[in-house]
C-alpha cells in the first residue's frame, strides 16, 4: 500500500469493525437480557431493533452532516459517540436504559458507517480505491458473519454486558490511533435540510417495520397503516428533494445509471445474504442436528471463503468492469444456495463446505466491485452522499431480508429454512441481472 496513511486505514477499519460487530452479537445475548430483566422474549428484540432503526435512520442525514463539516470531524464524533454509549450500555441497569443507550450506539454507529466510504476515496488514490473497497468488504463480511462465535466466546467468560464493554478499551485505542491520521476534506457550506432528514427516516424506518411484521408479529391493519404512512413519507421527499443542488436522498445521484444500478444490486444482494445467513442455523440443525453452539463452526467456511476472495475482488475491480464481477459473483452465491436448499439428507462435510464456500466466494467477488461502482460514479464533492447511500443500501437490504426471514419461519423452522434459502437464491439471481446490466458503457476509472 505504497503512498496510502496505514494509520488511517486502520482506524476505518477498527471502528467499522465495532459498528458493524455491535449489529450482531447482541443477538447471542438476548436470553440472558431477557432473565435478567424480567421481560418478555419480545421487548428483548428491541435492543436489536432499536440500534438497527437508528443507523438506517441516520445514515444519509449524516452523510449530509459529513459533506458539510468535513468526514474526519463526523467520523470522530461518531466514534466518541459510540464509545461512550458501550459504557452506558454495558452500565444499564434496567431494560429501557439499555434501549435508550443502544439508539445512542446507533447514532455513533450510523457517523462511522455514512462516512466510511468517502474517507476511503480521500485515503486511496483512484487507481487503487477497488484495494480499498476490497478491505472495507472484508471488514464488513467478516463482522456480520463472525459475529455469533465472537459473542459465545465472550460470553464463556462473562455474563452479557461484557458484550459492550471491549468496545469501549478498542474505542480509545481507534481514537489513539486515528488521532491525526485522517485526511481533511473540503467543507461543502449549505444548510442541513432537517424537514428532509425527518421524511427519510420515517420512510425508512415505516417500510422496515411494515415488512417484519408481515411475519404475524403485528396486527393486519397495522402492517397496512406503516406501509401506506412509509409511502406518504417517501412521496414527500421526492417532492421536497426535486431540483435540489445536493439532495439529502441522492436524486442526483440516483439519475446515473451506473450508480442507480449499484445500488439496486447492493439492496438485493445483501437482502439475500441476510436472509441465506438467518436461515442456515435452521437449515443445519434440520439436516444435520448439530447443537446451537456447534452451528457456528459449520457456517465457518462461509467467512473464510469471503476472507479469501475479497482482496482479490478489490483489486480485479480496479482492472475489469464491476457489472462483470458482480453478475459473476452474484452468479455463484445463486449456484450455492439453489444447491443448498435442494439438498435431501444429512451432507457430508466437505461437500457441505464447498456449497458454504460458494455462497462466501460469490457474495465475496460481487461485493467490492459493487461498491467501487457505486463510489466512482459520484462526483468526489457527493462522496459524503455516494458513502450514506452504500450503506444504506447495505442495512436496508440486511433489515428486509431478516423481515423475509421471519416470514419463511413462521410456520415450520425446519420447511421454512430450505424455502428461506430458494428464495435467497432468487434475490442473487436477480442481483446478477441487475449486476449485469452495468456492463455496457462502463469501465474503472484509471
Amino acid at each position: 500500500m505504497t503512498g496510502i496513511n496505514r494509520r488511517a486505514v486502520a482506524t476505518t477499519s477498527l471502528a467499522l469493525t465495532m459498528a458493524v460487530l455491535d449489529g450482531s452479537v447482541i443477538t447471542i445475548a438476548l436470553p440472558s437480557i431477557t432473565r435478567d430483566f424480567g421481560v418478555s422474549p419480545g421487548d428483548s428484540i428491541l435492543v436489536v431493533n432499536a440500534y438497527q432503526i437508528t443507523v438506517l435512520v441516520l445514515l444519509l442525514p449524516l452523510g449530509a452532516v459529513g459533506e458539510i463539516f468535513g468526514y474526519a470531524r463526523v467520523y470522530r464524533v461518531g466514534l466518541v459517540v459510540f464509545t461512550l454509549a458501550s459504557l452506558g450500555s454495558a452500565l444499564a441497569p434496567s431494560l429501557e436504559w439499555l434501549i435508550l443507550a443502544r439508539i445512542l450506539q446507533g447514532i455513533g454507529a450510523a457517523g462511522i458507517m455514512s462516512i466510511n466510504a468517502g474517507l476511503i476515496r480521500a485515503i486511496y488514490p483512484l487507481g487503487q480505491i477497488g484495494r480499498g473497497i476490497g478491505i472495507n468488504a472484508l471488514v464488513v463480511a467478516l463482522a456480520s458473519a463472525m459475529g455469533p462465535a465472537l459473542a459465545a466466546a465472550l460470553l464463556s467468560v462473562g455474563p452479557w454486558p461484557i458484550l459492550f464493554a471491549v468496545n469501549v478499551p478498542l474505542g480509545i485505542l481507534t481514537l489513539l490511533v486515528g488521532r491525526g491520521a485522517l485526511p481533511p476534506s473540503d467543507p461543502s457550506p449549505r444548510a442541513f435540510d432537517w424537514a428532509s432528514a425527518v421524511l427519510n427516516g420515517g420512510m425508512l424506518a415505516l417500510a422496515v417495520l411494515a415488512v417484519d411484521g408481515l411475519g404475524g408479529r403485528q396486527p393486519g391493519w397495522q402492517v397496512l397503516a406503516e406501509a401506506g404512512l412509509a409511502v406518504v413519507f417517501g412521496l414527500a421527499l421526492l417532492r421536497r428533494q426535486r431540483g435540489r443542488a445536493a439532495p439529502l436522498l441522492p436524486l442526483d445521484l440516483l439519475s446515473i445509471p451506473v450508480f442507480r444500478l449499484s445500488v439496486m444490486a447492493s439492496i438485493l444482494g445483501f437482502c439475500a445474504a441476510a436472509l441465506a445467513l438467518i436461515s442456515l442455523p435452521f437449515w443445519l440443525q434440520q439436516h444435520l442436528g448439530v447443537s446451537d453452539a456447534a452451528t457456528g463452526l459449520w457456517m465457518t467456511p462461509w467467512p473464510l471463503a469471503v476472507a479469501a476472495v475479497a482482496p482479490l475482488a478489490g483489486l480485479l475491480a480496479d482492472r475489469h468492469s464491476p457489472g462483470l464481477l458482480g453478475a459473476i459473483g452474484m452468479a455463484l452465491f445463486c449456484a450455492g444456495l439453489v444447491v443448498l436448499g435442494l439438498t435431501e439428507g444429512a451432507p457430508g462435510v466437505l461437500a457441505l463446505s464447498a456449497k458454504l464456500m460458494l455462497c462466501g466466494a460469490g457474495f465475496a467477488l460481487f461485493q467490492s466491485p459493487n461498491n467501487r461502482a457505486m463510489l466512482t460514479a459520484a462526483p468526489p464533492a457527493r462522496a459524503g452522499a455516494a458513502g450514506g447511500m452504500l450503506s444504506t443500501a447495505r442495512l436496508l437490504g440486511q433489515s428486509l431480508g431478516a423481515a423475509l426471514a421471519a416470514v419463511t419461519l413462521a410456520d415450520a423452522a425446519a420447511t421454512g429454512a430450505g424455502r428461506g434459502l430458494l428464495l435467497a437464491a432468487g434475490l442473487a439471481g436477480c442481483a446478477a441481472v441487475v449486476s449485469g446490466l452495468r456492463m455496457r458503457g462502463h469501465r474503472p476509472a484509471a
